[in-house]
């Protein structure tokens, strides 16, 4: 029996060293090549990556260019806007507020806000605080955001729009990610603190923590120092530098703009159960609370992954990974994606920064990391998904190519002035066409700077053209009832919103 059990423990040594060794092997001799294979792969101008372990940052690098004008570079302190990474700052002020005995999350949503609407009567009288941070309105994912994204509403008329949003799911069965749901939740908290939602993570979370290079809101983001510039090349194959979005109307859903440097802070102290460097940032009551599930959405097991169950806390991702816990949260704004990931039973953390959109490399790379710590086979993570994005996007390149192809010297079946005028949607607002030279031109009325230029190609198409290329290039037609224009359907990038809006010209 004691020679079995020997043999035993020799097997389970011998797989924690093996183990160990792999993990050596790829951070030290293989990360370094897989991230710069991986940027030109993918087409990624810069990325930032920060690793914690055991209580300590063992990796933390700058690769590539901030900016693809001045080839400045990538380092620890770079600044990206990291989006909904956002969404877990917020679910823990609110965890925090909790705590404090100044709100509890079962409160009603129209406890604070008495005249708070949303689409049907029963669903306004029950929805909490802590429905907001589940996403459990049953609209769909990202419904409403190509108005509020970007958009010039403040966060008190968003959230009166919020009545507009027709569930197609029911509340608290299904789940469609809602940014609005998360400013909403955000707003509660200075009606209980007297400081709004970004003065308030700043002074109780960011401060305490030492990130000092960590902004709540994007305005001024251009004139900082050190930041990186947001790129795509989702329509037309090429990189192409984009304006920053300006999201500080949706502040609490994804308006923070960080580094991996400070980053890292945030993902110690997760790991130490609210400590950072032996001092108590956060009772450990907050961090477990942001941790419980709040909303179900799988429990069958992932084909190329292995985990089993995803949940979803407050403002936070969670699920297995080869018999571990992890937590973990995506950003995505135009030009950049993002994601961070703590393990705390491998006292794992990493966080990944990237420039592009339009790839899934920051993700592959976070899979590749969790496969490296938690003992997985090495598999190439990102190859496994190459192939499909390039056929993805060469398929999207070539439509686009096809659609520019067919505008010719062909006349629409109305005269210009017919199409032109103000267009309305009840959730939107109002758009205006009018002519321009050969074409028409859209503005849209609900954003400060955006357009779209309209060229016609034949049968009754035409090609739209968004100023920001992030928003898209699409085929559009005009509604046509007894030779006048009776309205149109416009739809945006799916990175904004996935279903189109329907428009209706006025008299």
């Amino acid at each position: 029996m004691m020679k079995k059990l020997s043999c035993l423990l020799l097997m389970l040594t011998g797989f924690t060293l093996a183990l160990q060794a792999q993990q050596q092997s790829f951070i030290k001799d293989s990360l370094e090549q897989y991230i710069i294979r991986g940027m030109k792969n993918w087409q990624i101008p810069g990325l930032a990556i920060a690793i914690v372990k055991d209580g300590k940052t063992v990796f933390m690098k700058g690769y590539g260019e901030r900016d693809m004008q001045t080839h400045a570079p990538v380092d620890e302190n770079t600044l990206f806007m990291i989006a909904s990474n956002s969404k877990l700052f917020t679910g823990t002020a609110l965890a925090q507020l909790e705590y404090s005995n100044k709100l509890s999350l079962n409160d009603k949503v129209t406890r604070y806000f008495p005249d708070f609407k949303l689409y049907d009567k029963t669903t306004t009288e029950l929805v909490t605080v802590k429905d907001m941070l589940g996403h459990h309105l049953g609209t769909k994912t990202f419904q409403g955001d190509f108005t509020f994204w970007n958009g010039n509403l403040s966060r008190e008329e968003i959230m009166s729009k919020m009545r507009l949003l027709q569930p197609t799911g029911l509340f608290r069965q299904d789940y469609g990610y809602c940014n609005s749901c998360y400013l909403t939740a955000g707003e509660v908290i200075p009606k209980v603190s007297g400081k709004p939602w970004e003065v308030y993570v700043y002074d109780s979370i960011l401060m305490p923590l030492g990130m000092k290079n960590t902004h709540t809101l994007v305005t001024g983001i251009s004139q900082r120092a050190n930041v990186s510039k947001p790129y795509t090349n989702a329509f037309t194959g090429e990189l192409k530098e984009l304006p920053y979005d300006i999201v500080d109307n949706l502040g609490p859903a994804g308006s923070m703009v960080s580094n991996v440097k400070d980053l890292s802070k945030w993902l110690l102290m997760q790991l130490d159960s609210g400590r950072y460097e032996g001092k108590r940032i956060l009772p450990w009551n907050v961090i477990r609370r942001t941790r419980d599930v709040n909303t179900a959405i799988s429990s069958r097991k992932n084909a190329i992954y292995p985990t089993h169950f995803t949940n979803y806390g407050l403002g936070v991702m969670m699920t297995d990974y080869n018999g571990r816990q992890v937590y973990w949260h995506t950003g995505g704004a135009f030009g950049f994606v993002s994601n961070t990931c703590f393990v705390p039973e491998a006292g794992l953390g990493i966080v990944i920064l990237t420039n592009n959109d339009n790839q899934n490399f920051f993700e592959a790379l976070r899979y590749q990391l969790l496969d490296a710590y938690l003992g997985m086979p090495y598999t190439d993570r990102s190859g496994a998904q190459l192939s499909n994005h390039n056929k993805q996007q060469a398929s999207k390149v070539t439509a686009v190519k096809e659609w520019q192809a067919r505008v010719k010297d062909n006349a629409p079946p109305l005269p210009l002035e017919a199409y032109s005028g103000e267009y309305s949607n009840e959730l939107y607002g109002k758009i205006r066409i009018s002519v321009d030279g050969a074409g028409l031109k859209i503005k849209f009325n609900g954003h400060n700077n955006l357009f779209a230029k309209l060229q016609y190609m034949d049968q009754d198409e035409w090609l739209m053209t968004y100023n920001n290329i992030a928003y898209g290039i699409f085929p559009l037609k005009f509604n046509i009832t007894n030779g006048k224009v009776t309205g149109t359907s416009i739809r945006a990038n799916d990175f904004v919103e996935y279903d189109a809006y329907e428009f209706r010209k006025n008299p």
